[in-house]
């Protein structure tokens, strides 16, 4: 696994989830961003955020 990204926080003012248009919030653990809205998670690679809907990962029932 690569060393964590940090995001900016000046970035998570402004971009939100794709599906539900709510703010994300940052795992730094995971390198995710995560909709609560949308109970998905947007990977992060190599430094890129993915915010394709497709490739977003369901987040599981106790996350």
């Amino acid at each position: 696994m690569s060393a964590p990204v940090e995001i900016d926080p000046k970035l998570l003012e402004v971009i939100v989830c794709p599906q539900s248009r709510t703010p994300l919030r940052y795992d730094r653990e995971k390198q995710e961003l995560i909709s609560d809205a949308a109970r998905l998670a947007y990977s992060i690679r190599d430094g890129v955020l993915i915010l394709c809907i497709d490739e977003a990962r369901e987040l599981g029932p106790d996350e």
